[in-house]
């Protein structure tokens, strides 16, 4: 009996012995996945292999993200550096990249800017069903730049309205935007759905766009430069003013944030609100909301163009309407061209003021164009040929060389885009959504140079719109340059495309805002070459004006100084 129980309980041993090993056995086969998971992450374990490449990443990023401080330029203030040396370092990366990314970089990726939203603004209530894919295109971006861009989308944008975002690199030669743009992703951004598409060769803007609008599989597009940050609440009068109509494109309110302090400055009260228009010579303008009911509007309104960089739209719609044309090479001239075509063909575009985000304006481009091409003139002699019909002939008048050039290529398919989409002409585009766009060869008495019998031109001397400053005096260029492009209008004024010669106390002639009733800006052209004006009964002069000073009005006299040519007079209506 005793041998019997002892067997029993050797046997018991065994089978307990059996099964613990097997269960010990079945443990470890069910870790293994995990431990070669967990090794491949080693941050998690704080252990490190420097000859692992994404662990020389990792000993990369902690070295760059111990160089952070804290709470600087939190809420968007201006941020500063207490170390000498790296001020003059920074003042050395504004001279060459146009940005301080000294300073960029020890500013936290994920700060706050606060929120800038009107008060009103906040009393909307938006439920959009929309989800967006948020593209960014890229080429030897500042890295945290970037990053900054990407947290700000990603804290600001509810969970449930963004369906990824889609980073395009150029092409970039820059080493950390490679694989070290991708192990920050796989690290520090993993649970948000972002997609990294690196381009073989370098294709510019425009393509490296349409590449990333493929990518994206979200109901709306929003193009974002890769040096922003978005707000509270940014995306959701967006998303919602598109799900109320399709064929609406829109910008948000543009901020600026310093491109050496990375303040982030905004006018809550829109006392600054503008718009997108153009010039003629084919460039992007910002212009003051016309309609005064508009200037203190919350909800959206009409803008005649955009500047291109951060706008929004339906991507099927984007597909339907053109998308861009690529056959536009590089950068410049597309932002002008979705603008006319989007009008021009049914759409509407819109600025949205409840929706904000901040955008590094820089002061040049950093990088050289691919080709070293002048695209953007380019580009625009593709959309004049396209979408101005008659009034090409203002752009072609500042550009004449590219208007037969062959550089311009093939434009049968965007022609053809036109008549498929039944879209409107030129002249429906100014008459209704731009009506108050001066057109410098229309209703005038005489426009083009104003040259005295001494050779000289009447000069803007590059004054920037918005501004006020003198009406120069210049050598005459041998061509049509912006700077020296004047019109008398049939109502008296002498003016430049954006600004009205005025009178100012000390008589000498300011180039200033037009204003419809100003005495101060009345002139009259005679036909021996006077200019008038009457409220002084004097004379536009250029006697004893030292160039590139203002011309003035002075007694009228028979002399040099007082004679003016315009290129081009309409003789029949001059007095």
């Amino acid at each position: 009996m005793f041998v019997k129980c002892r067997r029993h309980r050797v046997l018991i041993h065994k089978i307990l012995l059996f099964m613990v090993t097997v269960i010990v056995l079945m443990f470890l086969i069910r870790e293994l996945p995990e431990r070669e998971i967990t090794s491949s992450k080693q941050i998690q374990n704080n252990i490190i292999d420097e000859n692992d490449e994404n662990d020389e990443y990792e000993i990369k990023l902690r070295t760059y993200e111990s160089k952070i401080i804290p709470n600087l330029g939190h809420n968007g203030k201006e941020a500063t550096l207490k170390d000498p040396e790296d001020n003059e370092l920074g003042e050395k990366a504004l001279k060459s990249v146009a940005m301080n990314y000294v300073l960029s970089d020890r500013i936290p990726l994920n700060r706050s800017v606060g929120d800038r939203r009107n008060e009103g603004c906040k009393k909307f209530y938006y439920n959009p069903t929309l989800t967006a894919s948020v593209v960014i295109i890229f080429y030897n971006e500042i890295l945290s730049a970037i990053l900054r861009t990407i947290w700000s989308v990603t804290l600001q944008t509810p969970e449930h309205l963004l369906h990824e975002i889609v980073l395009v690199d150029d092409a970039s030669t820059a080493e950390e935007l490679k694989g070290f743009l991708q192990y920050y992703i796989d690290t520090r951004l993993s649970g948000h759905r972002i997609k990294l598409h690196h381009l073989n060769e370098r294709v510019g803007l425009i393509k490296a766009r349409l590449e990333g609008a493929k990518l994206a599989t979200g109901d709306v597009l929003i193009f974002l430069d890769a040096h922003c940050e978005a707000t509270i609440g940014w995306i959701e009068p967006l998303l919602a003013r598109i799900e109320e109509s399709r064929s609406t494109v829109l910008t948000p309110l543009i901020d600026v944030i310093s491109a050496s302090n990375f303040a982030y400055l905004s006018d809550a009260d829109y006392t600054g609100f503008q718009v997108g228009g153009f010039s003629w010579p084919g460039h992007f303008t910002w212009i003051n909301v016309q309609n005064e009911n508009d200037r203190g509007k919350l909800t959206p309104i009409k803008s005649p163009t955009m500047a291109g960089g951060l706008f929004a739209i339906e991507r099927k719609y984007f597909w339907e309407i053109g998308s861009y044309d690529d056959k536009m090479e590089g950068w410049g001239g597309e932002n002008l061209e979705i603008s006319f075509r989007i009008w021009q063909c049914g759409g509407r575009l819109e600025t949205v003021p409840c929706s904000r985000v901040g955008h590094i304006f820089r002061d040049f481009h950093p990088y050289s164009i691919p080709g070293k091409k002048d695209t953007h003139g380019i580009n625009t002699a593709r959309l004049a040929h396209v979408w101005m019909d008659d009034y090409k002939r203002l752009f072609f008048m500042y550009r004449p060389k590219l208007e037969y050039s062959p550089l311009i290529g093939d434009i049968t398919s965007r022609l053809e885009l036109r008549k498929r989409l039944k879209c409107k002409s030129f002249k429906w585009y100014l008459d209704n959504v731009f009506p108050e766009k001066f057109i410098p060869d229309e209703n005038v008495l005489g426009y083009g140079q104003v040259r005295n019998n001494l050779n000289m031109c009447l000069d803007d001397l590059s004054l920037h719109e918005g501004t006020t400053g003198p009406l120069g005096l210049y050598p005459c260029h041998a061509f049509s340059a912006t700077t020296q492009y004047f019109s008398m209008t049939y109502k008296g004024k002498l003016r430049s495309e954006n600004f009205c010669a005025e009178i100012s106390n000390t008589l000498e002639v300011q180039l200033t805002r037009c204003l419809k009733d100003e005495l101060k800006q009345s002139w009259i052209f005679f036909k021996n070459g006077t200019i008038y004006n009457s409220l002084f009964a004097k004379c536009l002069s250029s006697e004893g004006v030292e160039v590139p000073k203002a011309v003035r009005i002075d007694n009228c006299k028979d002399s040099d100084h007082q004679k003016w040519k315009f290129t081009y007079i309409n003789s029949t209506v001059i007095t």
